[in-house]
């Protein structure tokens, strides 16, 4: 399994009523390192014609970020086939994880955004390697 890593530091503006990291700053994280892994893969490949949308997120809470924490994102593709394809990705928070999410994407026409099949060549982009 390949993963993709990226940090986030906790700021103020990610803090609740409750003193630590809002649900809603994990999901836009969630959506972040997506895209941030999804344009590393991809890199000179003209994948022009296709869009990824999300259809469905589930994300568990086992731990909780304060301000000022060093957050550690890890990402990686999981089962992918027909018009879908799952990311996975986990929160650290020192060594420790604090949350984890599944995210189901489906591949779309970028013109007609009607979902169309996972074609050979962005199956290769997301093979582990």
């Amino acid at each position: 399994m390949v993963f993709f890593e990226t940090k986030y530091t906790v700021k103020s503006s990610h803090i609740d009523e409750l003193n630590h990291v809002n649900n809603v700053v994990y999901l836009q994280w969630i959506q972040d390192i997506a895209n941030l892994h999804w344009t590393q893969l991809k890199k000179s490949e003209d994948t022009t014609d296709y869009v990824w949308v999300v259809i469905r997120h589930e994300i568990d809470y086992v731990g909780q970020a304060l301000l000022g924490d060093s957050i550690v994102a890890k990402t990686w593709v999981g089962k992918t086939g027909g018009i879908r394809s799952i990311r996975h990705v986990e929160f650290y928070k020192n060594n420790k994880l604090i949350v984890k999410a599944q995210t189901m994407f489906c591949l779309v026409n970028s013109k007609s955004f009607k979902p169309t099949r996972i074609t050979d060549q962005i199956l290769m982009m997301l093979a582990p390697k």
